[in-house]
Protein backbone atom coordinates (compact mmCIF):
# COMPACT_ATOMS: atom_id res chain seq x y z
CA UNK A 1 0.00 0.00 0.00
CA UNK A 2 0.94 3.47 -1.19
CA UNK A 3 0.98 5.91 1.58
CA UNK A 4 -0.67 9.12 0.08
CA UNK A 5 -3.26 10.79 2.36
CA UNK A 6 -2.56 10.97 6.27
CA UNK A 7 -4.73 11.81 8.99
CA UNK A 8 -2.72 14.17 11.64
CA UNK A 9 -5.10 14.46 14.99
CA UNK A 10 -3.42 16.99 17.46
CA UNK A 11 -5.29 19.41 19.82
CA UNK A 12 -2.25 21.82 19.17
CA UNK A 13 -3.44 23.56 15.84
CA UNK A 14 0.36 25.00 15.85
CA UNK A 15 1.42 21.37 16.03
CA UNK A 16 -1.28 20.53 13.31
CA UNK A 17 -0.43 23.75 10.89
CA UNK A 18 3.67 22.27 11.47
CA UNK A 19 2.96 18.96 10.43
CA UNK A 20 0.17 19.48 7.29
CA UNK A 21 3.10 21.94 6.22
CA UNK A 22 6.02 19.79 6.15
CA UNK A 23 3.72 16.52 5.19
CA UNK A 24 2.28 18.49 2.21
CA UNK A 25 5.62 19.67 1.56
CA UNK A 26 6.52 16.16 0.62
CA UNK A 27 3.46 15.07 -1.66
CA UNK A 28 1.12 13.84 1.30
CA UNK A 29 -2.41 14.89 1.06
CA UNK A 30 -3.25 15.74 4.98
CA UNK A 31 -6.56 16.43 6.65
CA UNK A 32 -6.28 17.16 10.37
CA UNK A 33 -8.34 16.60 13.65
CA UNK A 34 -8.02 18.33 16.97
CA UNK A 35 -9.55 15.82 19.03
CA UNK A 36 -10.89 11.96 19.24
CA UNK A 37 -14.17 12.95 18.27
CA UNK A 38 -13.53 14.76 14.87
CA UNK A 39 -10.82 12.24 14.05
CA UNK A 40 -12.92 9.63 14.30
CA UNK A 41 -15.53 11.19 11.92
CA UNK A 42 -12.62 12.07 10.24
CA UNK A 43 -12.31 7.93 9.41
CA UNK A 44 -15.72 7.70 8.34
CA UNK A 45 -15.55 10.32 5.49
CA UNK A 46 -12.31 9.38 3.76
CA UNK A 47 -10.18 6.65 5.23
CA UNK A 48 -6.58 7.58 5.12
CA UNK A 49 -3.77 5.63 4.62
CA UNK A 50 -1.71 6.53 7.72
CA UNK A 51 -2.88 8.08 11.12
CA UNK A 52 -0.39 10.40 12.61
CA UNK A 53 -1.57 10.38 16.65
CA UNK A 54 -0.95 13.17 19.35
CA UNK A 55 -1.27 10.81 22.95
CA UNK A 56 -2.14 14.28 25.10
CA UNK A 57 -5.46 15.48 24.12
CA UNK A 58 -8.94 16.66 26.18
CA UNK A 59 -11.38 14.01 26.70
CA UNK A 60 -10.50 10.66 24.57
CA UNK A 61 -6.82 10.42 24.45
CA UNK A 62 -4.38 9.30 21.67
CA UNK A 63 -3.76 5.86 23.27
CA UNK A 64 -7.82 5.21 23.99
CA UNK A 65 -8.52 6.36 20.26
CA UNK A 66 -5.42 4.52 18.92
CA UNK A 67 -7.20 1.30 20.46
CA UNK A 68 -10.47 1.53 19.15
CA UNK A 69 -9.08 2.65 15.90
CA UNK A 70 -6.43 -0.36 15.43
CA UNK A 71 -9.72 -2.84 17.33
CA UNK A 72 -12.22 -1.48 14.47
CA UNK A 73 -12.40 -3.89 11.34
CA UNK A 74 -13.70 -0.95 9.31
CA UNK A 75 -10.06 1.07 10.18
CA UNK A 76 -7.66 -1.92 11.52
CA UNK A 77 -5.85 -1.80 8.66
CA UNK A 78 -5.10 1.77 9.02
CA UNK A 79 -1.54 2.04 10.70
CA UNK A 80 -1.24 4.14 13.40
CA UNK A 81 2.50 6.03 14.00
CA UNK A 82 2.43 7.89 17.50
CA UNK A 83 3.62 11.54 17.42
CA UNK A 84 4.04 12.77 20.93
CA UNK A 85 6.20 15.10 23.55
CA UNK A 86 5.64 12.05 25.91
CA UNK A 87 9.09 9.72 25.66
CA UNK A 88 9.46 6.99 28.00
CA UNK A 89 10.10 3.62 27.03
CA UNK A 90 6.70 2.52 28.82
CA UNK A 91 4.58 5.27 26.44
CA UNK A 92 6.17 3.50 23.59
CA UNK A 93 5.14 -0.13 24.91
CA UNK A 94 1.41 1.28 26.32
CA UNK A 95 1.38 2.79 22.91
CA UNK A 96 2.17 -0.31 20.59
CA UNK A 97 -0.02 -2.19 22.96
CA UNK A 98 -2.63 -0.13 22.20
CA UNK A 99 -1.99 -0.77 18.73
CA UNK A 100 0.32 1.90 17.30
CA UNK A 101 2.53 1.01 14.57
CA UNK A 102 5.43 3.14 15.38
CA UNK A 103 6.18 6.27 17.82
CA UNK A 104 8.02 9.58 17.15
CA UNK A 105 9.10 11.92 19.88
CA UNK A 106 8.04 15.85 19.35
CA UNK A 107 9.85 17.84 17.84
CA UNK A 108 9.50 15.93 14.95
CA UNK A 109 12.40 15.05 13.25
CA UNK A 110 10.98 15.62 9.54
CA UNK A 111 13.36 12.93 8.01
CA UNK A 112 12.91 10.34 11.07
CA UNK A 113 9.16 10.98 10.35
CA UNK A 114 8.82 10.53 6.11
CA UNK A 115 11.38 7.61 6.74
CA UNK A 116 8.34 5.37 9.15
CA UNK A 117 6.06 6.48 6.87
CA UNK A 118 7.96 5.27 3.73
CA UNK A 119 8.31 2.13 5.86
CA UNK A 120 4.55 1.51 5.39
CA UNK A 121 4.85 1.92 1.33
Amino acid sequence: MTIRKILVVDDSKTELYHLSDLLGRRGYAVRTAENGDEAFRRLGEDLPDLILMDVVMPGQNGFQLTRLITRDPRFSSVPVIMCTSKNQQTDKVWAQRQGARDYVVKPVDVEELVAKIRAFD
